[in-house]
């Protein structure tokens, strides 16, 4: 095995900011992407069809991040993490050449691949690199980082769609990627792989997840809204999903060497936090689906102000991650801010549910700041509690675990509560938000008021699942391998 760098200092700090650039393209790409889709709309179809633009990236990354996190413990994540970072350049600039809306939707399923692994093999380099003790500092860089690329990216989406062409949202990726490509090959260490391998690659597990994962994840994002939830092709895809995860089981017992290993998946600090992070998830979509929406239409909010609006979210979730990483490298121990964070999180929801009878800009933004602040204590905390409690050789697909239950948590919730918004009414608020009248604004007040009260039992289902959560002392060392849990360390 290679030898692992020592923590600290900028041994640590200039392959770490390599890492957060190579992040930074599929991260911008997502928010400068939504100011465009209007205008790729009218230019190369409809706005029906434009919507796969996102569903094929979304289904695309999700149902590939497992092999990636499988592939960048078997051969190493620094040369993945640069194939990954190529793949979704190049595939930026085939979006960008697109010349009508199928060959935009195949591009954007390429580019969605790629970013499965870019995601899922930059956080896990970041376990390579940064003892457990230390890690949650490092999370609240990134963080910190994707809370501006929030900020900042529908304004920039805005402004090259403005005076450029909608052809450079994808294209202002290259030059990052390009940067990235070069720090990531002349500052990252090749970390430890497994060299114990007891088989080939399980091809048929993977393309058991994946089939099982896209028709899940179509499900989720079409039904109820392409097709009815009670149509014959909602119900095919979810027949399928169920024979596909059947056969996915009885493969991964069978398999030497799985893409999805059932022992580790059933220890209890991957277990608690993957079904902690999918219902964290879940109800984050109440926020950055519904409340948008909901500014613009009750308080008069242009689609820039909304988005800026949410800002106080923003700032609590980059505020909790950066402090509860520091107390957590000065004391060792981690399980109290999940269980604080979905805590803060359902009560964030209760002040939202309870401001959206009363609409207010003020009220709203308080809500965000509490939600936010409990957020930035859940997922990025629950990452570095499995990336302690597995050992090395299994850090990748440990880490895409997580990555794929929040993707399943984000489809599954929105459609969850898509679902609720529309039964109270707010279905039928449709047309430019500001200028309906005042029954389907009543609509749209009911059904987001409906949206977060459905989303409070979410997020207390997991605190209540997160006590779960054993603490194993952190390590000070990357490649030290997992401690035991002290007896009673699960106990609330």
């Amino acid at each position: 095995m290679t030898a692992h760098p020592a923590t600290g200092g900028r041994a640590v700090l200039l392959p770490f900011g390599a890492i957060v650039l190579a992040m930074l393209p599929a991260v911008l790409d997502q928010t400068i992407l939504a100011a465009a889709l209007p205008t790729i709309a009218g230019r190369l179809g409809a706005l029906s069809d434009v919507s796969w633009v996102v569903t094929a990236y979304v289904v695309a990354a999700a149902a590939a991040t497992p092999l990636w996190g499988k592939l960048g413990d078997r051969h190493g994540r620094r040369r993945l993490l640069m194939a990954a970072l190529a793949a979704f350049v190049a595939a930026s600039a085939l979006c960008g050449l697109a010349q009508d809306i199928t060959g935009l939707i195949v591009f954007r399923g390429l580019q969605g691949i790629a970013a499965g692994g870019l995601m899922t093999l930059a956080m896990a380099s970041v376990g390579d690199l940064v003892a457990p003790r230390e890690r949650g500092r490092y999370q609240g860089y990134i963080a910190a980082a994707f809370a501006v690329a929030t900020i900042v990216g529908p304004l920039l989406g805005g402004l090259l769609v403005e005076h450029t062409s909608w052809r450079w949202v994808f294209y202002v990726n290259l030059p990052v990627g390009l940067v990235a490509f070069a720090g990531l090959g002349i500052l990252l260490p090749d970390p430890p792989r497994d060299d114990r391998r007891a088989g080939p690659l399980d091809i048929g597990g993977a393309v058991l997840l994946a089939g099982a994962t896209c028709t899940v994840m179509l499900a989720c994002i079409l039904g109820g809204d392409a097709w009815p939830w009670g149509s014959a092709q909602t119900a095919g895809l979810v027949a399928a999903t169920v024979v596909l995860g059947a056969a996915l089981v009885v493969r991964e017992r069978r398999a030497p060497d799985p893409v999805v290993p059932v022992a580790m998946l059933a220890t209890r600090a991957v277990a608690v936090a993957s079904a902690a992070m999918f219902l964290a998830t879940a109800a984050l979509m109440a926020v950055i689906v519904f409340v948008p929406l909901f500014l613009q239409v009750t308080t008069g909010a242009t689609p820039t102000e909304a988005g800026l609006l949410l800002v106080p979210a923003m700032a609590g979730i980059t505020v909790s991650t950066t402090v509860s990483g520091r107390v957590m490298e000065r004391t060792g121990r981690y399980r109290r801010f999940p269980v604080a964070g979905l805590a803060l999180m359902s009560a964030g929801l209760v002040l939202l549910a309870l401001a959206a009878g009363n609409p207010s800009r003020l009220a709203t933004g308080a809500g965000l700041a509490v939600f936010g602040l409990g957020f930035g204590m859940v997922t990025q905390i629950l990452i570095v509690a499995v990336q302690n409690g597995v050992e090395q050789r299994q850090l990748g697909v440990a880490t895409a675990a997580t990555a794929f239950f929040r993707a399943l948590g984000g489809a599954m919730g929105a459609a969850a509560l898509g679902a609720v918004f529309a039964a109270s009414g707010g279905r039928d608020a449709t047309g430019d938000p500001s200028r309906i009248g005042a029954v389907a604004r009543a609509d749209v007040i009911d059904g987001t008021r409906a949206v977060l009260t459905v989303a409070v039992p979410l997020a207390v289902l997991g605190l209540l699942i997160v006590l779960r959560l054993p603490e194993a002392p952190l390590r000070r060392r990357p490649a030290e391998g997992p401690r035991p849990a002290p007896a009673g360390a699960g106990r609330a």
